[in-house]
């Protein structure tokens, strides 16, 4: 059974343009594998064989594109309204400091633009909580408590 994804829709866009890409550039990498084999032997010729890894990971990546848009479900609104789940944008406030972050699904995860999984420390214990509820997060650095002051 395939394991269904739960994306924005932002991030499905962004996945069919990248495939798109990929898909595009398969011309381009033959072209360069089809070039390398005229520079002679194969089995010591470095430029066929940055190519084929470049085929690779090309076909690599169209695949897991292609499997995940199969099987992703776009997040709409929180029928769960005031509850943290996937899909949630949550502002947070430690002493004077507030930080923004929406919970996304682990394929989607980039803690760059904020965007946590429910599988990261800080994601686990957002899940299920409501605005005012209080959570601690133990990192290397020590433990900071956070108050929910707004689910969206």
């Amino acid at each position: 059974m395939n394991k269904k994804f739960k994306i924005t829709a932002a991030a499905r866009a962004e996945l069919e343009q990248e495939l798109e890409q990929l898909k595009a550039s398969r011309g381009a990498i033959a072209e360069k594998i089809s070039q390398a084999r005229d520079f002679g032997d194969l089995s010591e010729n470095a430029e066929y064989d940055a190519a084929r890894n470049e085929q690779g990971i090309a076909e690599t990546r169209i695949a897991e594109i292609e499997n995940i848009l199969k099987n992703a479900e776009v997040l709409k609104a929180s029928s769960r309204k005031g509850t943290i789940d996937i899909g949630s944008t949550v502002t947070l406030k430690s002493g004077s400091k507030e930080a923004v972050y929406m919970v996304v699904d682990p394929i989607e995860a980039d803690p760059l633009e904020r965007k946590i999984s429910p599988e990261s420390p800080l994601g686990k214990e957002l899940m299920g909580k409501k605005i005012n509820d209080t959570v601690e997060i133990t990192t290397p650095k020590g433990t900071t408590k956070y108050e929910i002051v707004q689910v969206g």
